[in-house]
């Protein structure tokens, strides 16, 4: 047998479903792969994914800490920063900044505190 490990899937805390939606799936353009709740009112737990990027959005106390951070490497970075400058969204207009190690990146914070790094070479 060989060992083979995958890329790990980020647990996002969040704290509140709309505010979730509305960044994560209009805002970024990501999609909802599945969705899970114990039952009716109690906390989201779900999969949304963009290309080969997986993350995990949670409701769940003590699932994950707000504040986190992650860097999403990708192509296309450009492309991304006109598609979401294009949406106006409220709360954020992030830009691109020439980083002193090489790459480029666009730095994007979720309603929560955690943020989304993308990078490209």
């Amino acid at each position: 047998m060989s060992i083979s490990l995958q890329p790990p899937v980020p647990i996002v805390r969040i704290f509140d479903e709309a505010k979730a939606r509305e960044f994560y799936l209009e805002f970024l353009g990501f999609s909802v792969d599945w969705e899970h709740r114990f039952e009716e009112g109690m906390p989201l737990y779900m999969q949304i994914s963009r290309g080969g990027c997986v993350l995990h959005l949670s409701e769940h106390h003590g699932d994950a800490s707000p504040g986190a951070s992650m860097r999403i490497e990708m192509e296309g970075l450009e492309e991304l920063h006109a598609e979401i400058s294009g949406r106006k969204y409220k709360y954020a207009r992030p830009g691109i900044e020439e980083m002193p190690w090489g790459t480029r990146d666009m730095k994007v914070t979720d309603p929560f505190g955690n943020r989304l790094i993308f990078c490209t070479d």
